[in-house]
């Protein structure tokens, strides 16, 4: 049986410098003060070459992140494969605005697909669509407003970037999944995954899309696309998660008077996330899944609905996640009970990947006991260590 109570297992990849230096990293994200005065000067920061990046980057970079460079994450990917815990390289680049750097953007999620295509340790590619888009340019065309000719020139080549992507994973035989983002977004890619999953998912789930469960519609949109893999007859490639851009979502319902996106509170999104589970385990015969959760009761759950439904431990249909720096308790253990885990590893300049680690920042302030979960746990194990 799994157990998410064994720190002995969970940490067993750290040792008593990383844990302590773990330790005490949760105890400042713990301090929403802290975390909030630390955020606007962070920006300036990291620009400063010594000493202030250099603290960012041996303290919350390090923690969160692979490394500036592939190369930098050769030794997290082999750390993590000792383990039997797999990586989801991740280039955690975005906000940019020219054609030139959603190009390079491209091109090195290219890169980390030919070096996944060397490695069974690394089952999963991910990109952002902000990170080879233009943020205003996805919103126009989520909100079926018009284009210009030069808008619509610009959509044609963000096309193809995602073409080239997905062309290049049906290539490698290493999936790729397309991180959610902000819902006024979201439209856009849903289609642009669909046409993906349509063209590419013929025999399997090479092409995931992401559904953030604490939007209170994306329980039926999971459903109207399976409805569609069904009609299309292709496999549809689901990663699950809860969502990250919360405090955003609401702030903008509340400026422009408009519904929140947002589920009412924390049970709901549990709710429907535990539910989309059993909606997948049931068709699992069409479906492919990132379970990507720190959430222990849903992660437990997700072990009992394959039992049921005789999906086996280490069946590609499921594959578990949880982010770099978080939640080892859960992957480790789930690695050792025989089912599959990836670690999200992210990477990038410093300076680009700022914003991720405000959203990890963010998240663990703002979700109701993650940041003190993470600190029993290692006190717990440091305790255990003596």
């Amino acid at each position: 049986m799994v157990s998410f109570e064994n720190t002995e297992i969970a940490f067993e990849s750290k040792s008593n410098a990383e844990l302590t230096k773990a330790y005490l990293l949760f105890k400042f994200i713990g301090n929403k003060s802290l975390v909030g005065l630390s955020k606007p000067f962070a920006g300036i920061a990291v620009r400063i070459p010594f000493p202030f990046k250099y603290m960012i980057k041996e303290t919350i970079f390090s923690h969160f992140c692979g490394g500036e460079n592939i190369r930098d994450c050769e030794a997290t990917i082999e750390h993590l494969s000792k383990y039997n815990v797999h990586t989801i390289l991740d280039y955690s680049v975005e906000g940019k605005e020219t054609e030139a750097d959603f190009d390079r953007t491209t091109d090195e999620i290219i890169d980390t697909q030919e070096r996944a295509a060397i490695d069974d340790a690394i089952p999963f590619n991910v990109f952002k669509l902000t990170g080879i888009a233009r943020f205003a340019l996805l919103e126009k065309v989520s909100a079926g407003e018009k284009l210009t000719e030069g808008e619509k020139q610009e959509f044609e080549m963000v096309k193809e970037r995602v073409e080239r992507i997905c062309k290049k994973a049906a290539e490698v035989d290493r999936s790729v999944m397309m991180d959610a983002e902000e819902s006024w977004i979201q439209p856009v890619m849903d289609d642009l995954m669909m046409e993906m999953m349509k063209k590419y998912n013929k025999e399997k789930a090479i092409v995931y899309n992401t559904y953030q469960m604490y939007r209170h519609d994306r329980l039926n949109a999971l459903k109207e696309m399976h409805a569609a893999a069904v009609k299309n007859d292709y496999c549809l490639g689901v990663k699950l998660v809860r969502g990250a851009y919360m405090e955003k979502e609401r702030k903008r319902a509340s400026e422009m008077n408009y519904v929140s996106p947002i589920q009412v509170d924390k049970a709901s999104s549990d709710k429907d996330y535990d539910a989309a589970l059993l909606f997948i385990a049931k068709n699992i015969e069409r479906i492919a899944v990132c379970v990507g959760s720190h959430n222990e009761k849903s992660s437990m759950y997700m072990t009992e609905l394959m039992k049921e439904h005789n999906i086996s431990k280490n069946s590609t249909q499921v594959y578990f996640s949880q982010l770099l720096g978080m939640s080892d308790h859960i992957s480790f253990n789930l690695s050792r009970a025989g089912y599959n885990v990836a670690k999200y590893v992210p990477y990038g300049p410093v300076k680009d990947v700022l914003p991720y680690l405000i959203r990890r920042a963010d998240e663990n302030t703002s979700v109701a006991g993650q940041t003190s979960r993470e600190l029993m746990l290692l006190s717990k194990e440091r305790k255990r260590r003596g």
